[in-house]
């Protein structure tokens, strides 16, 4: 399980642990969270955060609400920051995603001193940085803003799909099922598909011909 060692051997008392979700999919943003522990959090939370993608939907909820309760008692910090899929396309998803945790901790009510990114590539950020292979499951703070952004990433897609139901987002979160392909096929692509994969760039070609 992860825990604040990593945080501790930085030597700086503020310290946030950055992350992402959803690089891989083929529409919707590319979305980043930071969260920084401004006290050691109760042993009931931390038994609660791990890497996103080894909790249940109802588990990365149950600890998405413990860290946004600990956001409003002033224990933890957590911000969000997004980058979008034209934006994506503008720029591709590696410098994508770092825009989006650079708007991420440019959110933060409180500066931190020092920023922990999961990955081996560290985004420009104006404090700084040390990448963390693995980091979800090693970082606490880490683990905890990828709940935060897969969570917020999903109850956007989620959002999304009411307005395209026929791609199913509320279910494959715009990644690329078989049943995304066979309807980015069938219907083309929307706005909110990204420009540059693929698929997309597929579908859109086809279009211009068809």
């Amino acid at each position: 399980m992860p825990d604040l060692s990593h945080e501790r051997m930085t030597g700086a008392a503020r310290v946030a642990g950055v992350d992402e979700a959803g690089r891989g999919p083929l529409a919707g943003p590319v979305l980043a969270a930071a969260v920084m522990f401004l006290a050691t959090p109760a042993p009931a939370l931390a038994a609660m955060i791990d890497d996103s993608k080894q909790l249940s939907a109802t588990a990365r909820e149950a600890a998405f609400a413990e860290l946004i309760l600990g956001a409003r008692n002033g224990t933890v910090v957590l911000a969000a920051g997004a980058a979008s899929s034209a934006e994506i396309g503008r720029i591709n998803i590696l410098a994508a995603t770092h825009l989006a945790m650079a708007r991420a901790v440019a959110r933060l009510r409180t500066t931190p001193e020092v920023a922990l990114v999961d990955g081996n590539r560290a985004p420009r950020l104006p404090i700084p940085v040390r990448c963390l292979v693995g980091g979800d499951a090693l970082s606490l703070s880490i683990a905890a803003a990828s709940i935060v952004a897969k969570v917020l990433r999903d109850r956007a897609m989620t959002r999304l799909a009411l307005r395209h139901p026929a791609y199913g987002w509320c279910a494959n979160m715009g990644y690329p099922t078989v049943a995304h392909r066979a309807a980015l096929a069938a219907f083309g692509a929307t706005r909110h598909h990204r420009p540059g994969f693929a698929p997309v760039d597929l579908a859109k070609a086809i279009a211009r011909t068809g």
